[in-house]
This record gives structure tokens, sequence and C-alpha cells, in this order.
């Protein structure tokens, strides 16, 4: 279904441009999508196994889980000011600058103290944060271009890129922790030794992703970005970018999806700190993480896939969000009611079904929010994908410092109020949208709704 939301332009040409004349689409945008892939799956692969094992290889004085709480604290905030600093710079030179932060993170654990892993938490939030609003600005922009030189329809290539992109990202679960299983299950459960050798591998994973990283075509020119030239001042120019990151909270569509980009962060947030604590660990150990994570990432990485294939506009975008949602509702259930820990086989069967279904949630909101972000925010795609980060990122810090304190069974019934809470308000603008389009099925304005 092609939807065209009609929006005030602002005075500065937007990150993403709109049209042809706004910038330079490079002559193959499906090589920039296998690139960009492949070299976030080569960094997070190694990022997200670390942070997996945060929370139990650093868990003296809750280290690690103060850590992660900082990190997410930093990347909400320095969201704030992301599309400032990746207008400035390019959103290639942004992906580049921003994996410097996670590979400063590995290396930190390596020698993991309050004098190391702290500051570099609290850089890693602003290496994320820019990572990400580039991330989703050049994806945007390549598939916009593509669909524009090959006349093909704009929401089915996005569907198509974020799924690709975001599949390829699952499987970092997926390859990282069989990475992380096979080191520590070498030698003994524990073993300082294991831990070093397994960072290091880590390190080697991040700077080829880095190099890869850097055979991106750039697709910002200088007209996207403030001229030299200009009168106006580079304070003007920050008033101008913190006014595009705020402007979208007077937004009523951006207000009724808030609820669900908070969601997508609690629920990747639980898994990250509650299950593989709570559900994992005390049953499989500390390597069985790695093994339960890489089923988590497989079937986050196909549900990933198959979600981008079949979006298409808003309507498949519902159906798709409330399908994941119900399988993630289901482990919420059980975890509230009558899970305990099995032994025998039912002790691994149990983690890893869990797994699978989390990973299916994830796989679909992840490919669903930002297709939904790209229909509705085409003019101010900084701005809404500055809010994406701002909201999953203090979610994810709140799970993170409030887990010393809850049970698993009290935030599994959290968890389950916030998917009918998110759901809610995101049924009721899709209702308001599908109005708006049959109305007027060639463009319409909803900025005012």
């Amino acid at each position: 279904m092609a939807i065209e939301l009609m929006g005030n332009q602002e005075e500065e040409a937007p990150l993403v441009a709109a049209d042809a004349s706004e910038s330079e689409a490079p002559k193959n945008p499906t090589r920039d999508v296998h690139i960009l892939s492949c070299s976030f799956l080569l960094v997070f692969l190694a990022y997200g196994a670390a942070q997996n094992l945060e929370t139990t290889v650093n868990a003296q004085g809750n280290l690690g889980t103060v850590t992660l709480g900082i990190l997410y604290v930093s990347f909400a905030v320095f969201s704030l000011f992301a599309s400032l600093v990746v207008r400035v710079m390019g959103s290639k030179n942004a992906l580049v600058l921003g994996t410097t932060g996670y590979w400063l993170f590995i290396a930190a654990n390596l020698e993991p103290t309050w004098y190391t892993m702290i500051p570099v938490s609290l850089f890693l939030g602003f290496a994320a944060s820019i990572i990400w609003v580039g991330e989703g600005t050049y994806l945007t922009s390549l598939a916009r271009s593509h669909a524009r030189d090959s006349n093909l329809h704009e929401g089915t290539v996005i569907g198509n890129f974020n799924g690709e992109f975001w599949a390829m990202f699952a499987l970092h679960q997926f390859v990282g922790n069989l990475i992380t299983l096979a080191v520590l299950e070498s030698g003994a459960d524990g073993s300082t030794s294991n831990k070093t050798l397994l960072f290091i591998v880590f390190l080697c994973s991040m700077t080829l992703g880095t190099i890869l990283m850097c055979f991106l075509h750039k697709i910002d020119d200088k007209e996207e970005k403030v001229s030299e030239d200009s009168s106006v001042s580079f304070c003007s120019a920050v008033i101008s970018r913190l006014k595009s990151v705020i402007t979208p909270l007077l937004d009523f569509k951006m207000l009724l999806i808030i609820p669900l980009i908070a969601y997508s962060g609690l629920q990747q947030a639980f898994v990250w700190a509650e299950y593989t604590k709570d559900v994992v660990n005390s049953t499989l150990g500390e390597a069985g993480v790695g093994g339960a994570m890489a089923v988590y990432g497989a079937f986050d990485a196909i549900c990933s896939l198959v979600a981008g294939r079949l979006t298409s506009g808003l309507r498949s975008i519902t159906i798709t969000v409330c399908v994941g949602a119900f399988f993630q509702a289901v482990i919420f259930i059980w975890l509230s009611l009558k899970y305990s820990a099995a032994s025998g086989l039912l002790g691994i069967v149990y983690p890893l079904l869990m797994a699978a279904l989390l990973g299916i949630g994830d796989g679909v909101l992840n490919t669903q929010l930002s297709a939904l972000l790209a229909l509705l925010f085409k003019h101010d795609m900084e701005g809404a994908f500055s809010q994406l980060k701002v909201w999953q990122s203090s979610a994810i810090a709140a799970v993170f410092f409030l887990n010393p304190s809850v049970t698993l069974r009290t935030m599994a019934m959290f968890m389950l109020a916030a998917i009918f809470v998110s759901l809610a308000p995101f049924m009721y603008l899709i209702l308001k949208v599908e109005k708006a389009f049959s109305k007027h099925p060639i463009t319409f304005d909803i900025s005012s709704s």
C-alpha cells in the first residue's frame, strides 16, 4: 500500500533526501546494504555476546549491571544530539566513528574495573547514538533512491532492505554466542585465560567490521550539510537541530508510537538482564548463556528476514507486530504463573524454547519499527530515528538499574502489562492513518491529528 505523508519542510535540508535532486545515489545500493549488514554483524557479534555475559562475568559489586545501566543512560542523552553530529559528519563517517566505542568497550573487558568500564560505557553511549542514527538514515536513503531509480514500490523496498539488515544483524546473537560457547566450554567454567581469549577474538571481529564499513559509498553531498558560506551561525544551527529533535514529541503520530518503541527496548533488556541471569545461567551455567542466545539470535534473524519480506505498508506492519507481541506475551504469562527451573531434558528445552519465542518477537519489532518510522516521518527522518534510540535506550537503562532489586516473576508481569499498554496507542494510530488514507488515497496529512 503506497502511502505519501505530507509534512512541513524544515528550513534545512533533511538528512535523508526526499527527491533525486538532494542526494547522489550509489549506482548499486544493494551492494551497500550487503556491506552495511555484514559490518554490523562483525561488530555486534562481539558486542552482543559480551553484553549477554556482562552481568555474569562482572557480577562482583554489580559492576556489569551498573556498567550497562550507565551505558544506556548515556545512549539516551546523546541520542538527543546524534542527528546534529550525523548531519555535520555525514552518515558514513558517523558509522565508522561509532564503531570505536564498541571496540573500546570490548578492550576494557580485558581488565574490567570501575575505572575502565565506567568511562568507556559513557563514551559508548555517544558512539552508539551516532552509529544507529547513521544506520537508520543511511539505509532509508538507499531504499528510497533504489525505489525511485528502479520504479519500485517504496514501502516494499524499505521493508526488503530493513529485512536483510535486521536479519544479518540478528545473526550476531547466533554467531557471537556460538563463539562464546565454543571458547568457554574448551576450558574450565570461569577460566580467566579463556575469557581473555574470547575478548581478543571479539576485538579482531570488530576490527574487520570497521574496515569493511570504510568501503560504503558516501551518500551525503555538501548540499545536505550546513554550508560554510551560510550566514547562519553555528549556535543557530545547533538550536535548529535540537528543535528538530524536540519537534517529533509534538507530533501526535510519534506520541502514539513511543510506547511501542519503549517496549522494544524493555523486551531486549529483559533478555539481556533477566532471562540470561535468572533463567539460563541458573540452569545451564555461564557457557550455556552462549548456546541459549545463539538460538535466540537464529530465530531473531529468520523472523527479521521474513517480516521484512512481508512488509508492504501499514496494514502488514500491524499484523506482523501483533503476531510478534503474541509470542512474547506467551513467555511472560508462562514466567508469571507456572514457570520453575526444571531438571534433566526439560531443564534444557524450556530455556531454548523461550529463547526462540523471544527472538521471534525481537525480529518483528526491529524490522517493523524501522519501516514504520520510514513511512510516517519522511521529512524528519533524523528526528524520528533519534526518538527511536532515546526511548529504546531509556527503557533498557531502566531495566538494568531495576534488575538487582526485582524478581523474575515481577518483571515478567510488568512486561506483560507493557505489551498491552504499547499496543493500544499503536492500534489507534493505525486506525487513524487508515481512515485518513481512505479519504485521501493519494496524499494526506495527519500531522495535526
